[in-house]
């Protein structure tokens, strides 16, 4: 499947080749998470269309979109991967805006005259991006998203966007597997529906419409790029370069992944059920 150049498409991150967006224990977390909220129909269509009826038909296709714009046939899916605020963390941002993606991706999930093939490649792009979105150094253009900012993480030299996307994940939730997803996928499930996210988990389907995935999706994307002033850089992005970030800056910043990696699970699940039954199911 190859979108046509003059299709608006829903782009959620700022990631390089190289970067793996959330990480593959981050989005494989966020597809659990999603699996735990969404509906029997739900389920059943999206098991149908991805060919998987296990439990992890959404947690093993959640990072293939990153495998697949390296390939021959998904170059064209490159520029997707992201959207840009042009600002100078700690200060105000100022978006800039590429023609997104989502509603695309989302008609393409629900076309009848596509082919399977087709339609599959959309589901499996549009659960990776939705998770997207919610990285904070995704929907950021200064230093490339975090990619040109060298930092230094459990005496490992890397940049800050790998910190956010796979180091601070993994130190919490250990290596990516999908067992270490699906166990941090509960945890947060438990927090949605009875714990320290139970009061807030509305709010987070607010101005959510199927009608106009592009509002949709820069809701999230404004809510993901605010803590890039706040957490991810609040003293500009040469004050993360010095000393080590495994201690009081993960520290600080673990509370926003968790609750990023929570709202795109839920989220996810809502966009999936109201593209299989009408109504976001939560």
């Amino acid at each position: 499947m190859k979108f046509p150049s003059t299709a608006p498409i829903v782009l959620l991150t700022s990631c390089l080749p190289s970067a793996l967006c959330w990480g593959v224990l981050g989005h494989e977390t966020v597809a659990y998470v999603a699996s735990n909220f969404v509906t029997s129909a739900t389920q059943t269509k999206f098991q149908t269309i991805l060919g998987d009826t296990s439990a992890n038909y959404l947690a093993s296709i959640a990072a293939y979109a990153d495998t697949y714009r390296s390939t021959t046939a998904g170059k064209f899916s490159a520029p997707y991967h992201y959207i840009d605020a042009l600002d100078n963390p700690p200060q105000a941002v100022v978006w800039t805006m590429h023609e997104t993606v989502a509603q695309e991706v989302t008609a393409r999930v629900q076309s009848t005259s596509l082919s399977a093939a087709d339609v599959t490649l959309a589901a499996k792009m549009l659960v990776h991006f939705l998770g997207d979105i919610h990285q904070p150094l995704h929907d950021e253009n200064l230093e490339v998203g975090g990619n040109n900012v060298p930092v230094t993480f459990d005496g490992v030299s890397t940049n800050l966007h790998a910190v956010w996307d796979t180091s601070i994940p993994q130190k919490y939730a250990g290596t990516a597997t999908l067992a270490h997803a699906k166990t941090w996928a509960d945890t947060l499930t438990t927090a949605i529906k009875t714990g320290s996210y139970k009061s807030s988990a509305a709010s987070w389907l607010t101005g959510m419409t199927l009608k106009d995935p592009v509002s949709s999706s820069m809701i999230w994307a404004t809510d993901s790029n605010s803590y890039v002033c706040s957490t991810v850089m609040p003293n500009g992005y040469l004050a993360t370069e010095s000393g080590d970030l495994s201690g009081d800056y993960y520290a600080e910043a673990l509370p926003i992944v968790q609750i990023q990696i929570a709202k795109a699970g839920y989220r996810l699940a809502a966009w999936l059920n109201l593209i299989a039954t009408g109504s976001t199911g939560l």
